[in-house]
C-alpha cells in the first residue's frame, strides 16, 4: 500500500503537470511553466527511493545519470534546426521505455503467480503494442529529417496488406495475453509493434512529417497512461494523459491546418496524395534584385509582412532579422510576423526560434489573424518559407498540397523572396507565386543576404 504522503506528493506533481501545461500556452510564462514541469519530474523520480525498497540501486542510478549527461549535452550542443529530430528521437524514446516497463511487469505479474485482472493485461498489451509502434515511427521520423533516409514517401507493393496483417496479428496477440499470459506472447507483440511503427510512417512525406511527430507524441502519451495504469502510479496515469491528450489536440489542428485528414496524411501516398512531389528546379524566368534594391523597397514601405520558414532556421539568420525589424520600426514602419501553423519541421518551430532571437511575441501573427492584413502591405519579405504561401495550394486540383490553407502574400502590393536557388520546398513542387508580376527574388544565404540588406537599410 502506497503511503498517504507519497500519494499526496504524486498529486501535487500531477498539478504541477497541468500548471506547466498551461504555462507552456504563452512565450511570458513557457519558461516558468517549463521550470515547474521539470521540478515536478525531478520530485516524481525521486520519490520511489523513499518508500520502496528498490533492487539493482547502482543500475538504476547509472541509468539516471547516463540519461541526465545526454538530456544536457543535447539541449546545449543540438541546433535549432535539429530541434525537431531530437524531439521525434526523445519521443521515439519514451514510448520505448514504456514499452519495456510492461514487459518487465508482464515478467512480474507471471513470477508473482497471482490472477490478475483483464484489464490490466489489456492495458499491459495496449502499452506494449503502442509504445513499440511510438518508438519506431519515431525512429523512421529521425531518419527522414536527418536525411538518412529519402524523405519521399516510401511505398511498395502489399504494403496495405502487410498493414492489415500487422494490425490483426497484433488484436490476435493481445487477446491471446489476456486470455492465457505468457512473456513469449508480450515480446512477439513487441516485435509486431515494432514493425507496425515503421510500416505506418514510411509513406508519410513531406509537409506531413510534423504532424506525425505529433501524433507519434500523443502514442508515447497514451502508453505512459496505460502504463501507469499497470504500475498503480497516479503520476504516470495523469502525466501520460495530459501528454496523450495534448498531442492529439495538436495533431488534430495541424492537420486542419493542411486542410487533410490524419487518415490522408498517414495513408495519401497509397493513392498518390503525399504532400512530396518531383522536387526539380525550375527554368522559368523570374525577377531577381540585389540586397540596395530590395533594401529601397523596405525602407520606404508603410507596412512590412514578414514570413519565416525553415530556411531561416538552416541559416541561423533570425538574429539578423530582428535587427533588421527592429531598424525598419525605428523608422516608422509597421513590421509583423506571420506564422504558419506547420512551417518548420516541428509544431511551434518558428515561434521557438524567433523566441531565441528575442522577437516580442506581439509581433507574432498567427495566420488566421493576420492572413487578411496581406491586401493591405506594401511589402511581403518570405525568408526560408515556400510551401506555406504557394498559390497552388489554391488554384491547382491535383496538386500535392491542393487544399492546404496557406499565407495570402500574393494579395501584397510587393513580394520579396529571399532564396538559395530555385529548386522547390519540402513538397517538392515549384512556387507560382515566384513567377508573379510582383514579385522579386534575392538569391543568397539567407544570412549572408540578410547581413546585405540589414547594412543598405541603414545607409538610406
Amino acid at each position: 500500500m502506497t503511503p498517504t504522503w507519497v500519494q499526496l506528493a504524486y498529486l501535487a506533481c500531477a498539478v504541477c503537470f497541468i500548471l506547466a501545461l498551461k504555462g507552456l500556452s504563452g512565450p511570458k510564462t513557457a519558461r516558468t511553466g517549463n521550470l515547474i514541469g521539470a521540478g515536478a519530474a525531478v520530485v516524481a523520480c525521486v520519490l520511489p527511493f523513499l518508500y520502496l525498497d528498490l533492487d539493482h540501486i547502482p543500475l538504476i542510478l547509472g541509468a539516471i545519470v547516463i540519461g541526465t549527461a545526454a538530456g544536457v549535452f543535447g539541449a546545449q550542443k543540438v541546433q535549432m534546426t535539429q530541434m525537431p529530430q531530437m524531439v521525434a528521437l526523445f519521443n521515439g524514446v519514451g514510448g520505448g521505455a514504456a514499452a519495456l516497463v510492461a514487459l518487465l511487469e508482464l515478467d512480474e505479474i507471471l513470477g508473482s503467480g497471482h490472477e490478475t485482472g483483464w484489464f490490466v493485461l489489456l492495458a499491459t498489451a495496449f502499452t506494449v503494442f503502442v509504445g513499440s509502434v511510438s518508438f519506431a515511427g519515431s525512429v523512421v521520423t529521425f531518419a527522414k529529417l536527418q536525411d538518412l533516409m529519402t524523405s519521399a514517401p516510401v511505398v511498395f507493393p502489399g504494403l496495405a496488406l502487410v498493414f492489415g496483417a500487422a494490425l490483426v496479428a497484433a488484436v490476435g496477440l493481445s487477446t491471446q495475453l489476456i486470455l492465457d499470459v505468457a512473456l513469449w506472447v508480450g515480446i512477439v507483440l513487441c516485435l509486431v509493434g515494432l514493425l507496425f511503427g515503421v510500416l505506418l510512417v514510411l509513406p508519410v512525406g513531406g509537409a506531413d512529417v510534423p504532424i506525425v511527430i505529433s501524433l507519434l507524441n500523443a502514442f508515447t502519451g497514451l502508453t505512459v497512461a496505460a502504463g501507469g495504469y499497470v504500475l498503480q502510479n497516479t503520476v504516470l496515469l495523469v502525466a501520460g494523459t495530459l501528454v496523450g491528450a495534448a498531442g492529439t489536440f495538436l495533431t488534430m489542428l495541424m492537420a486542419n491546418a493542411m486542410g487533410r485528414s490524419v487518415t490522408n496524411i498517414l495513408f495519401g501516398a497509397l493513392k498518390g496524395g503525399s504532400t512530396l512531389g518531383a522536387g526539380e528546379a525550375s527554368d522559368r524566368p523570374v525577377r531577381s534584385a540585389n540586397a540596395e534594391d530590395v533594401a529601397i523597397m523596405l525602407g520606404y514601405a508603410d507596412r512590412v509582412i514578414i514570413i519565416p520558414g525553415y530556411g531561416l532556421a538552416v541559416a541561423q539568420a533570425q538574429h539578423t532579422l530582428r535587427e533588421l525589424v527592429d531598424l525598419l520600426g525605428e523608422r516608422g514602419t509597421t513590421v509583423d510576423y506571420a506564422i504558419h501553423p506547420v512551417a518548420g519541421r516541428m509544431p511551434g518551430h518558428m515561434n521557438v526560434l524567433l523566441a531565441e532571437a528575442q522577437v516580442p511575441y506581439e509581433q507574432l501573427k498567427e495566420m488566421d489573424d493576420i492572413n487578411g492584413d496581406f491586401k493591405d502591405a506594401d511589402v511581403v519579405l518570405v525568408v526560408g518559407a515556400n510551401d506555406v504561401v504557394n498559390p497552388a495550394a489554391k488554384t491547382t486540383p491535383g496538386a500535392p498540397i491542393y487544399g492546404m490553407p496557406i499565407l495570402n502574400a500574393d494579395e501584397a502590393k510587393q513580394v520579396v523572396f529571399m532564396k538559395r536557388s530555385m529548386r522547390p520546398g519540402f513538397a517538392g513542387i515549384e512556387n507560382e507565386l515566384l513567377f508573379e508580376e510582383n514579385t522579386t527574388l534575392l538569391f543568397g544565404d539567407a544570412k549572408d543576404s540578410m547581413g546585405k540588406l540589414l547594412n543598405s537599410v541603414k545607409s538610406l
